[in-house]
């Protein structure tokens, strides 16, 4: 009879590493939280949240910069995970559609919209950034090779699109939720291909100048002349 003894990734963590993976837990979820309100808010305001002391918080993390990093990189994985999803779908169309979706529905956009400018990116974003670029044109190409999305659509204009639903909130999530769902619909429909776009498209990088990290007033400021 075969035997039953746990593999060694189905063992229960020792109670010390069991307790650090629950707070490392309810710090990511109060700071997602926290800083979804106010990307400015100190660390005290997040450990509160998340019932845990400040010695427990800045031993996993041991800076708010970090922190930040650390929750727009889970945002950005999770963007390519429901990308890569998505394009399992046969259907280009629908893959587009459905990818949109999940992204509006998991709130992943308003994190990283609100995070950005406000720490130092590092090089260990790169890989999955470079992912997101390459599922985002897969998408679009996809799409337009349905037939169903406007030829003058560009990768880029996925951001506009998710910007513009990450923008809709109440103080009710269900409702914030249905509303998003909402002008997601009426993007989606203008989306599809039918007569011309006003305007330039954005240029890729051309939402670059967001990642730069704010100086803050104390910054000195260019003297009359400058460049």
């Amino acid at each position: 009879m075969p035997g039953t003894a746990e593999t060694p990734a189905s063992k229960p963590l020792p109670g010390r590493k069991a307790q650090a993976a629950r707070n490392d837990g309810l710090i990511l979820d109060a700071a997602r939280a926290v800083f979804l309100a106010d990307a400015t808010a100190p660390i005290s305001a997040v450990a509160e949240r998340a019932g845990v002391g400040i010695s427990a918080l800045y031993r996993r993390y041991p800076s708010k910069d970090i922190l930040l990093r650390i929750l727009c990189h889970d945002g950005l994985r999770r963007y390519n995970s429901e990308a890569d999803t998505a394009l399992e779908e046969p259907d280009g169309w629908q893959a587009l559609v459905r990818f949109l979706e999940r992204v509006v529905d998991a709130d992943v956009h308003s994190l990283t919209v609100h995070l950005a400018g406000t720490f130092t990116p590092d090089e260990s974003l790169l890989p999955d950034v470079r992912h997101s670029e390459k599922v985002n044109d897969e998408l679009v190409r996809r799409a337009k090779e349905s037939g169903q999305l406007r030829r003058d659509v560009t990768p880029q204009d996925l951001g506009l699109v998710l910007e513009a639903c990450a923008a809709v909130s109440t103080p009710d999530a269900e409702r914030t939720g249905q509303l998003r769902r909402r002008i997601l619909a009426l993007l989606l429909a203008g989306l599809r291909a039918d007569g011309e776009l006003p305007g330039p498209p954005p240029r890729a990088g051309e939402f670059a100048w967001r990642w730069k990290r704010d100086p803050g007033p104390s910054a000195p400021k260019p003297g009359p002349g400058a460049d």
